[in-house]
């Protein structure tokens, strides 16, 4: 043997070589240990792996590992793992939750909102609104309807010249302005029927007022005047008057609806 050959097989004996798994066994594994625990990984293959040259340290390190002994924890880890079955026909019961169920396990049902409704219109409103209606209502027909009208002279007023004159124009209409017998007011009323008995009277009610001397009531007799703010009458005796109250109403003996009249005599 020559010394080139003796060289060559020396090199051939200090580069191991790692032999290919068998075909039978199909696969290799490979099993690495991490920090946390142990990793086992399987990789198949549908050849033969190829044989290749492996570096000597990594080789030496390679052949320390225990694969028997990693196998053996990885197996108990496996076993010793819980194990849940379910048989086939088993059957899930499942409890109807309801109000009394929730009572008994203590648990407090949060409170149903309550609805939310339409707010109408305050009935107690409408009803105060529609009582002042009535009542102004009430009170203007109070004040213009409970005097009893008539178009014949009170007995109490037979023989008064003033209230014989005034007779004559029972039905004639109010007529604002009116100082005729087509149509009076209250204050051209009283300056027409005066002036056919020789008095004289202003034209307004206001001035009227001040035309004669003011007496109680007591001491009125027919034919004197009565003033309120506003209108002017001419009394009838008793409880009644004679004048033109309103846009509406006609000349007409009613009884005295105004509150604390003036009575004034003429002349």
């Amino acid at each position: 043997m020559t010394a080139r050959t003796s060289r060559g097989k020396h090199r051939a004996a200090r580069r191991p070589m790692i032999a290919a798994p068998s075909a039978a066994a199909g696969r290799r594994a490979a099993v690495v240990a991490t920090a946390g625990g142990l990793l086992v990984s399987t990789i198949g293959g549908a050849t033969a792996a190829q044989a290749a040259p492996v570096d000597a340290d990594a080789a030496q390190k390679l052949s320390t590992v225990d694969l028997g002994a990693l196998t053996d924890q990885a197996r108990e880890a496996l076993e010793s793992a819980p194990v849940v079955t379910v048989a086939a026909k088993a059957e899930l019961d499942v409890e109807k939750v309801t109000a009394k169920s929730i009572e008994k396990a203590g648990i407090k049902a949060a409170p149903e909102p309550e609805p939310v409704r339409e707010v109408a219109p305050s009935r107690s409103a409408e009803r105060t609104a529609v009582e002042s209606t009535e009542s102004t209502s009430t009170e203007t027909s109070t004040t213009e309807t409970t005097s009893t009208e008539t178009t014949s002279v009170p007995a109490s007023a037979v023989g008064s010249s003033v209230i014989s004159v005034a007779s004559r124009y029972v039905g004639v209409p109010y007529v604002s302005g009116g100082t005729s017998p087509s149509g009076f007011d209250c204050s051209g009323f009283t300056q027409y029927v005066y002036a056919q008995v020789g008095i004289s009277l202003p034209r307004s009610s206001s001035d009227q007022r001040y035309s004669g001397t003011v007496i109680s009531r007591a001491d009125a007799q027919p034919g004197d005047l009565i003033w309120s703010p506003g209108h002017v009458a001419i009394y009838a005796g008793g409880n009644s008057q004679i004048d033109a109250p309103r846009p509406g109403k006609t000349i007409q003996f009613r009884s005295i609806w105004q509150s604390s009249p003036t009575f004034i005599r003429l002349g």
